[in-house]
């Protein structure tokens, strides 16, 4: 868990906004791929864990615990690293995006849990309530992904160079958080569903997130917001390409297995 909170908000901001400016010259291009690492995954995350075989229990709890501190870190973390690349910093939009888009959400769950499994016992909620969340979360996304693709879309289809231009940060930012967090797990001689939950959350963004924040702070049509776009277009093939090599990997976890069963066996 530790390992987690300090990927994801020690080493994945500074690393993102290393490569942004590296990579970029638009500030606002800049912008977006920046918010883009400002964000670890609470939501699609699991899926993946899921399909790689990891430990959801301490999956959710990692989410979870990561979903508060967006409320605490996210606003301050993404003006310091705008701030400090040049990029204009309106602190009330900030605020204000956090509190639309990231504590009304966690409180609403919360207090929705609260007060549903009080009135009508915890497996209606589950059952009934989730499945029901659950489908119009789905809708929802898919609705805002299809107004932002409507917009930036014909840009995304006309200019594959721009494309590949702001898909390069992001790209070597999934494939350096991937190499610390897996490493650091395998050397750390931890299990493969612990190692790959944390590797999975490391590595991933919360887009949904970026997005709403990059339109909110710099509009639809911007060059932030069409940045944001293509953290969904890139992070489904990686994810799943990791998940790939995350179940062909599995049997190197933990890194001394095979040396205690040795040990084991001599006796």
């Amino acid at each position: 868990m530790l390992l987690t909170i300090i990927a994801n908000w020690a080493i994945a901001p500074p690393i993102m906004t290393l490569y942004a400016n590296l990579l970029l010259d638009d500030p606002m291009y800049r912008a977006g791929v920046i918010l883009l690492g400002m964000s670890p995954c609470t939501a699609m995350v699991m899926w993946w864990m899921m399909l790689a075989k990891g430990d959801l229990a301490q999956g959710l709890i990692n989410t979870t615990i990561n979903a508060l501190l967006m409320v605490i870190l996210y606003a301050p973390l993404s003006a310091f690293y705008l701030g400090i690349s040049g990029i204009p910093v309106p602190w009330d939009l900030i605020a204000l995006s956090v509190i639309i888009f990231i504590a009304l959400p966690v409180s609403l769950g919360a207090i929705s849990r609260k007060l549903l499994i009080g009135r009508k016992g915890k497996e209606w909620f589950q059952k009934t309530y989730l499945e029901l969340v659950r489908k119009i979360s789905i809708i929802a996304l898919l609705m805002t992904l299809i107004v932002m693709f409507s917009f930036q879309g014909n840009i995304i289809l006309s200019d594959p160079l721009l494309v590949a231009y702001l898909a390069a940060p992001n790209l070597l930012h999934y494939v350096t958080m991937i190499v610390i967090t897996y490493s650091v797990s395998w050397l750390s001689n931890w299990d493969y569903p612990t190692s790959i939950d944390t590797t999975l959350i490391g590595s991933s963004s919360h887009f949904e997130v970026a997005i709403a924040v990059a339109t909110t702070l710099y509009g639809i049509n911007s060059g932030a917001a069409l940045a944001t776009v293509i953290g969904p277009l890139m992070e489904v093939p990686l994810m799943l390409s990791l998940v790939k090599f995350g179940l062909r990997t599995r049997g190197y976890f933990p890194r001394n297995a095979k040396a205690t069963v040795q040990t084991l066996e001599g006796f």
